[in-house]
């Protein structure tokens, strides 16, 4: 080891020779890696396979009973099987309600029996916003508050759609 203040004095030393050391190996070029390459790019490219046969066809269609139900169209059958996942004549299918006469079954909705529910709901928590605000007495105002805050609460949850779809009237024709 040298010491550190024959550092700092600024003379140098020149650094002992080593006897026992090997002179470094040559170091090789490595080759030219461009010989190997091709000169255009390597690009993916589309090989088109052969269309395999359809798996089968589903649909969606009612049973006799008018539930719905899914029917496959199974490719794989022979021909003098039955056709035991095609829809039967009572089943509506895509191909039989071409052929049917085409009737038409009208839905109405009516909520106007729920509309006047909630209409008479806010009548009524405005009638007791107006009697909080011009009473006095104070065990009165404290009804009057639980009174409001049921009726709001009843508000809530019955204006909107959800209640409105599910307490509406539905007509068929």
């Amino acid at each position: 080891m040298k010491p550190i203040s024959n550092m700092i004095s600024g003379t140098t030393t020149p650094p002992a020779a080593v006897d026992h050391v090997k002179e470094p190996s040559k170091v090789h070029q490595p080759e030219d890696e461009s010989k190997d390459r091709p000169l255009t790019p390597v690009t993916d490219e589309y090989i088109p396979e052969k269309k395999e046969d359809p798996a089968g066809r589903y649909w969606l269609g009612k049973d006799e009973d008018g539930k719905p139900k899914i029917y496959f169209d199974n490719p794989e059958r022979t021909a003098d099987a039955p056709k035991s996942g095609s829809p039967d004549k009572k089943a509506s299918g895509p191909q039989e309600k071409a052929s049917e006469d085409k009737t038409v079954e009208e839905c109405t909705c009516n909520t106007d029996k729920v509309d006047r529910e909630i209409e008479k709901l806010k009548k009524k928590q405005k009638e007791l916003k107006s009697q909080l605000n011009s009473e006095t007495d104070e065990t009165k105002i404290q009804e009057l508050k639980k009174k409001l805050t049921q009726v709001e609460n009843e508000l809530r949850r019955k204006d909107n759609d959800t209640y409105r779809r599910q307490n509406a009237e539905y007509t068929y024709s």
